[in-house]
């Protein structure tokens, strides 16, 4: 008998993934399981999460456990278990420490859930998003990292807010890596269809970049434990609404390149058509010379993390 709703498991009950548990069934997108090492700990915030569904008015189920069989069915993994980022931290530091756990999670997930699309979400972003791609040997369309939707979210939000205008009004890519060398595609961003460039001056572009570069760090260091989790929820929460709705939205998020943008052997952040098959289509940007230089900055970058694993 064919389930009443799609099923999502969110692996790591901290706190992007337990964020993330409840925006996806207070959105209505599909049931939740809860997976942690720390079992009772998942079961106490599904608990807290569906204590509130009479007051949210929706009906949706979630569940915690530390039994990673019960992802068995899931639509869509996302993967945020892993040690946390700390202030002075890079993401690059942390990819000894993660890298074991992503191995181990990739495959519990290729032997319990091996027709689920994966979002990758532990740090240093793209390279465990290729680990995990090359860990559970999924097709690259299927495995994807939550990247530029977060990164491209904080750079629309800093350039509106200087500009005063919507944020509904700036269209923005954030490509490369989900960390200090990430590319901002200054020749694609516009305002009300206006090219950036002829609405701020240089310096005070520049200046912006480098918050948003920053604005993974600033947060850590404000928050003093932890990192950001508000937003990448809601960057995840897009990337699964467009998959299990099929309606094929185009975002940034780290893919597995072959060939796209002259490389290969890694997952970077690339435009893509994100549908029900995952990444439906990589969309390649022209982007001006000193763009590209940068990109093959950031594409080194990785794949130097890429590396150590």
């Amino acid at each position: 008998m064919k389930r009443s709703y799609s099923r999502i498991a969110v692996i790591g009950a901290g706190s992007v993934g337990s964020t993330l548990a409840m925006r996806i069934v207070e959105d209505g997108l599909a049931d939740v399981v809860l997976i942690d090492i720390f079992g009772n700990a998942a079961r106490g915030k599904a608990m807290d999460i569906l204590d509130s569904a009479p007051i949210m008015g929706h009906e949706q189920n979630i569940h915690g456990t530390e039994d990673y069989a019960e992802m068995r069915g899931a639509d869509i993994v996302v993967v945020t278990a892993g040690f946390p980022r700390k202030p002075g931290m890079t993401r690059e530091e942390l990819t000894a420490r993660n890298a074991a756990v992503v191995k181990d999670v990739s495959l519990k997930i290729k032997t319990h859930a091996p027709s689920a699309v994966v979002i990758m979400v532990t740090n240093p972003l793209d390279a465990m998003t290729y680990l995990a791609l090359r860990t559970t040997g999924f097709k690259r369309n299927r495995v994807m990292g939550m990247a530029g939707v977060l990164d491209g979210s904080r750079f629309v939000q800093l350039i509106a807010s200087e500009l005063k205008v919507p944020r509904s009004a700036v269209t923005a890519f954030m490509l490369g890596s989900h960390g200090d060398t990430m590319v901002p595609a200054l020749s694609c961003t516009r305002v009300s269809g206006k090219p950036i460039g002829g609405l701020l001056p240089p310096d005070k572009l520049a200046a912006i970049v480098k918050r948003a570069r920053e604005r993974g760090a600033e947060i850590v260091s404000l928050l003093g434990t932890g990192s950001a989790y508000y937003s990448p929820s809601g960057a995840v929460l897009k990337m699964a609404r467009s998959i299990l709705r099929d309606s094929r939205e185009e975002m940034v998020v780290s893919a597995s390149l072959d060939g796209e943008y002259g490389l290969s052997g890694l997952a970077i952040g690339v435009p893509c058509v994100i549908g029900k098959n995952g990444i439906e289509k990589i969309i390649q940007l022209k982007l001006t010379e000193e763009e590209k230089d940068a990109f093959a900055i950031s594409a080194s970058a990785i794949k130097g993390s890429i590396a150590q694993l």
